[in-house]
């Protein structure tokens, strides 16, 4: 048992090394106001150009689809998140966008 503080360390070691490379979702290109049109855009476009939503769901009657990543690293957490309703022909209702990435930070303020 002379070492058990050595092997102690070095499983806290290899724990925080695990958890510090996690992310959930999928890497999505963030949206730019020009590529989404209320009424115009449907989700086949949204299919291409952001690929498989994360989530889909149902808010107030109306079809939602939801486009999420998240990565825990140095310095912290970013994300990023991307929702979108649709109306019943299958055209963007409304969405909205949430982001702490930096280029995104940088761009939206």
């Amino acid at each position: 048992m002379k070492h058990g503080w050595l092997l102690r360390a070095l499983l806290v070691a290899l724990l925080a090394t695990a958890c510090a490379g996690l992310q959930l979702g999928r890497d999505f290109p963030s949206p730019e106001a020009a590529q989404i049109k209320v009424n115009v855009t449907d989700k086949a476009g949204l299919l291409t150009v952001f690929g498989e939503p994360y989530q889909v769901g149902i808010d107030s009657g109306d079809q939602t689809w939801r486009w999420f990543y998240a990565h825990r690293g140095s310095p912290g957490t970013i994300t990023k998140d991307f929702t979108v309703r649709f109306n019943g022909n299958g055209t963007v209702k409304s969405y909205s966008f949430t982001s702490n990435f930096p280029d995104d930070m940088k761009k939206l303020r």
